[in-house]
């Protein structure tokens, strides 16, 4: 994590003044500091994801569904967003059908979105990482397009001061989420996609499959394919070597998925 330090001495070198250059490189490994911190806790927070309420939820993408609309429209990409962090919640399809109606509603005009805000705060009230990943799971959908608006921005900053967020963990977090974007976008983000699209087509899923149609599947190919389930059918050796192949290829898949959507 350097591109603070980056940033901060060319702010300095800027103005002339080389000391300036110094307390830009130091506000800069300060603030390094505090990103690779938060993207440590970033990565934590997944094994909490799949025990939020159903109120956190709900204010969650209420407040996302006015988020997206306050520019006049929601973009596909964010759709798509919104559709991922349900995935990684791990929400049923049930639930899922209620997300999206709960999105709805967060669209319509009128919307109380500072009483949905202290709501979603009542139900963390002893989590500042339940805090912390409400506003990150907003960020991961405003920012699937290519930039934010004043009064998105406004209102992201209303909800942080709801929240008890300051403006350097926001900023921490829009980098982090800004930098994975950039990652998805280079030829190794390309590759690390086509990996997981391969982990979809091995298990025979898609990527709108839910967290329970895709575990539903894997035990469902290894019953079948799995070289102990065919061995009464006196295989011969090239048989047992593809389901052999075949279990390990399933396997794989699925642990990547499992570990990319938090299924439990």
């Amino acid at each position: 994590m350097y591109w603070g330090k980056i940033i901060g001495t060319v702010a300095g070198l800027a103005t002339l003044k080389p000391w300036l250059a110094i307390a830009g490189l130091i506000l800069g490994h300060q603030f390094d500091r505090g990103f690779a911190a938060r993207y440590r806790d970033f990565e934590k927070q997944g094994s909490d994801i799949g025990r939020v309420s159903e109120d956190f939820v709900r204010a969650l993408f209420q407040t996302m569904g006015h988020l997206t609309k306050v520019d006049g429209r929601v973009s596909e990409d964010e759709i798509r967003a919104a559709r991922m962090v349900m995935h990684r919640l791990g929400l049923s399809p049930a639930h899922v059908r209620r997300a999206i109606g709960w999105f709805d509603d967060g669209k319509r005009p009128g919307f109380p979105l500072l009483q949905t805000v202290r709501e979603a705060r009542r139900v963390s009230a002893r989590s500042a990482g339940k805090r912390t990943m409400f506003v990150r799971l907003l960020l991961e959908v405003v920012l699937a397009k290519d930039s934010l608006r004043k009064e998105e921005r406004a209102l992201i900053w209303k909800i942080c001061n709801e929240l008890d967020i300051g403006r350097v963990e926001l900023a921490q977090l829009e980098a982090m989420i800004r930098a994975q974007k950039g990652f998805k976008r280079s030829p190794a983000g390309s590759a690390d996609a086509a990996r997981v699209t391969r982990a979809y087509s091995a298990l025979g899923m898609s990527p709108d499959a839910t967290n329970d149609e895709i575990k539903k599947a894997y035990r469902r190919l290894m019953n079948r394919i799995h070289p102990d389930k065919i061995a009464g059918s006196n295989p011969d050796a090239a048989a047992i070597a593809e389901a052999e192949r075949r279990t390990r290829e399933v396997r794989v898949a699925y642990e990547m998925l499992k570990a990319r959507r938090s299924i439990r």
